[in-house]
């Protein structure tokens, strides 16, 4: 049997980040959804990146014997993309994205997929979740630690054990070959949907709302109203035979959304809703308290990442869990061992008059002990800096050591502008929906790194 497919793909900045890190991508014969971490000066290269490795395989003829092939290729390309994107910019080390990929040939489809985003087929009326988190929190369900109830508000349900990106990791997919029916719908979604909308209301919109844009608009308002707090991007594809009547001709147009399409800077479509408002509020909030960090760096593979507590549920690499179990050691009375960890550690943040400084320890607060303290002060003010880079210092950049810190404070340098107003890049005007390239912000590192925000 031949089948086509009919799609539709939509993307939400929500209510409460400032840039959309998703990345989504549905053509005729490829389906690909990528959700980037790293903080707001990394997550959206590295989806941006994923995407735009996968989309040259859709419109060509594949063979069914090597679509998981060129799936693991193109994955492959994209890591080693993003490995050497974390090399020449050490500041934007631990970026990464979650990604599926589906890639079908007739009625015969490969799916690859890493990380916590997830993918849906709707058959017979009945909703299956096909992909399999690559969550600790998961692994605590597989393993009988935890229940599916209490998973689903566990406080580090967004802790990840597999990506793509710099993780210090190889890759490790997971792979499947299946066939396709007419009457499926496939939804794939990131957790900017899945954690905040239930699986059964997600069921009852697959079922009830035929169009397949109709339906994805329909999800990414249900994440909305839920608080908008994460990304949201829907990719709904209907699998149908293949007909000849004009009416039903499938899409033949790309559709591209999120940080690698041209209109990655849209604002939400949350409008002015309550959930809107009271996004706005927490946010609001949230600038106002302090900022508590925790940041762990890996000796053997020189990883780096951070923990912000106060943000909302955001994809971390595992080994954050290392930092929060010292946290809690010191907190138990292993004081000392736990202090003389974070006294080997080392970040670059603002002090208090506004100029870039290197902070030995980690920015956190035990009770009475403060775990950090000014180590070096530089002649850089950050206010001087261009906007992304102002709000990447204000997050704190995280070092491995204190030569590192100090290679970092001098890319810092690199970075201030030559004139006194630094000048956006302009947005493309061609008109075209291709994937981010580098003249997209740069957004893909293979001939020049790029620095977005």
């Amino acid at each position: 049997m031949t089948v086509t497919l009919h799609y539709a793909a939509r993307s939400d900045v929500g209510l409460v980040r400032e840039n959309n890190q998703d990345s989504g991508y549905a053509g005729p014969q490829l389906l690909v959804l990528a959700d980037g971490m790293g903080g707001a000066a990394a997550g959206d290269v590295a989806s941006s990146v994923a995407v735009a490795h996968l989309a040259p395989l859709d419109g060509d003829e594949h063979s069914s014997d090597e679509l998981l092939d060129l799936l693991r290729a193109g994955v492959a390309d994209a890591h080693a993309d993003l490995l050497d994107y974390a090399r020449e910019r050490p500041a934007n080390a631990g970026l990464g994205t979650t990604v599926i990929a589906l890639l079908r040939t007739g009625a015969t489809a490969a799916m690859v997929h890493i990380g916590d985003s997830r993918a849906y087929l709707m058959r017979d009326g009945q909703m299956h979740q096909v992909t399999h988190d690559h969550t600790f929190v998961q692994h605590l369900v597989d393993t009988g630690q935890l229940t599916d109830d209490e998973a689903e508000s566990h406080p580090q349900r967004s802790v990840l054990l597999r990506v793509l990106g710099d993780s210090g990791a190889a890759i490790e997919l997971d792979e499947s070959v299946r066939e396709l029916h007419d009457g499926d719908r496939w939804l794939l979604c990131s957790d900017g949907l899945s954690s905040y909308v239930s699986a059964e209301t997600i069921a009852d919109v697959l079922a009830e709302v035929a169009d397949p844009g109709a339906c994805a608009d329909d999800l990414v308002q249900l994440a909305l109203r839920a608080g908008g707090q994460d990304n949201i991007t829907v990719i709904v594809a209907d699998v149908a035979k293949d007909v000849t009547d004009p009416g039903h001709l499938p899409e033949t147009t790309p559709q591209v959304v999120g940080a690698a399409a041209i209109d990655r800077k849209a604002p939400t479509r949350g409008g002015d809703s309550p959930a809107a408002r009271a996004a706005a509020l927490t946010a609001s909030a949230r600038k106002d308290a302090p900022r508590q960090l925790i940041r762990d760096s890996a000796e053997d593979d020189d990883e780096e990442t951070e923990l912000d507590l106060d943000a909302p549920p955001r994809r971390r690499p595992i080994f954050t869990v290392v930092a929060i179990v010292v946290a809690l050691l010191l907190l138990a009375g292993a004081g000392t061992l736990g202090y003389r960890w974070t006294q080997s550690q080392f970040y670059v943040a603002p002090d208090d008059a506004g100029m870039v400084a290197i902070y030995r320890g980690v920015p956190q607060e035990l009770g009475p002990l403060t775990l950090s303290s000014v180590e070096e002060v530089s002649q850089i003010e950050v206010a001087a800096l261009p906007p992304f880079v102002q709000a990447r210092v204000q997050s704190g950049i995280a070092a491995a050591s204190l030569e590192a810190a100090r290679a970092t404070v001098a890319g810092l340098a690199d970075d201030l502008p030559t004139t006194e107003e630094s000048v956006e890049p302009e947005d493309p005007t061609d008109g075209t929906t291709s994937p981010a390239t580098d003249e997209t912000e740069e957004a893909s590192p293979s001939d020049e790194a790029s620095e977005t925000g």
